[in-house]
């Protein structure tokens, strides 16, 4: 993301981190920013990428705002380069803006950049792309740059990111323009570290999920979280049960953490409020929050998923 005015960039990012902590659609995040921006003034604008992986569909999703288009390096070395409409800048955009989704190998990168670094007095931002893009296929998979089975492949990434922006801005002490590049590793969430169990509409959905819970775990060998994880999935169920719209659906997943994930057919949004000393409910939330590293809502197309993460045993 770029403004011109750097006091005006520290509130936009500021804005893009707030929206996504709820979770919002790309369309929808970039369509709250463009308001956002231009509300600054009619002489304003930024450009903006805003990405989201799925790492089990191992797909991602994104809007562009007047800002480059990211490539695509695969596991072999090929460099793809969708095929993208680019929205204009914030500012001066009119919603809805445009979505992209495309597929992901695991161990592929996914590269962005921002225009500082492709364009040039010498060069348009199209000739700068064609460079980024042959630049990237002569030094994937060779080392150090990228080695994919690589423990220390962070620093591998480091040294890429280096050696791509000295081959395009060589000379970075006579350049104008912020050249900023961002290559991610994409790691997919194994198969066998997914599962989701369909429940019905009915009270004994909570103990149908405390037992899923409690087999999953022990499969997982993380029994030390199966009491906090019972308690968690029998509160969210309960929830849906008395407030939501079936069907139900758990599906729980195994990353560097555990995440429980219920979904509903339901718009209404959980909210946690403070309970009286008299109230028999209200409570559930706070149990929520309590046992969970973080909680939240997404929002679907027809309904919602509730999700919560905890922490693994350590050594696990």
């Amino acid at each position: 993301m770029r403004c011109r005015d750097p006091g005006h960039q520290r509130c936009v990012a500021t804005a893009v981190r707030t929206l996504a902590d709820l979770e919002l659609e790309p369309a929808e995040l970039l369509g709250h920013l463009n308001e956002l921006v231009g509300d600054l003034g009619y002489d304003h604008y930024a450009t903006c990428a805003y990405a989201v992986c799925d790492p089990v569909a191992r797909t991602c999703s994104f809007c562009l705002a007047g800002h480059p288009p990211p490539l695509v390096v695969h596991p072999d070395g090929t460099v793809h380069s969708p095929e993208l409409a680019v929205n204009p800048p914030l500012g001066a955009a009119e919603p809805p803006f445009d979505v992209h989704e495309v597929y992901l190998p695991d161990e592929s990168l996914l590269v962005f950049c921002t225009d500082g670094l492709v364009e040039s007095a010498t060069r348009d931002t199209e000739e700068g792309l064609v460079q980024l893009r042959r630049t990237l296929a002569e030094v994937v998979g060779r080392t150090p740059y990228f080695d994919v089975g690589s423990p220390g492949d962070g620093g591998d990434l480091d040294r890429l990111c280096d050696h791509i922006v000295s081959t395009l801005v060589p000379d970075r002490e006579q350049t104008t323009d912020d050249a900023a590049l961002l290559i991610a590793r994409i790691r997919c969430t194994p198969a066998a570290y997914v599962v989701s169990y369909d429940l019905p509409h009915d009270p004994k959905a909570a103990g149908q999920a405390r037992a899923h819970v409690r087999d999953r775990l022990g499969v997982w060998d993380l029994d030390e979280l199966v009491m906090a994880t019972e308690l968690l999935v029998s509160e969210l169920v309960g929830n849906v049960v008395r407030h939501a719209q079936g069907p139900i659906r758990l599906r729980l997943l195994r990353s560097r953490s555990l995440i429980c994930e219920v979904y509903d057919h339901s718009l209404t949004t959980p909210r946690i409020r403070r309970a009286g000393y008299t109230d028999e409910g209200g409570r559930g939330l706070h149990l929520v929050a309590a046992l969970s590293r973080r909680w939240g809502t997404r929002f679907l197309g027809d309904g919602k998923c509730i999700w919560t993460e905890q922490d693994l045993p350590p050594g696990s």
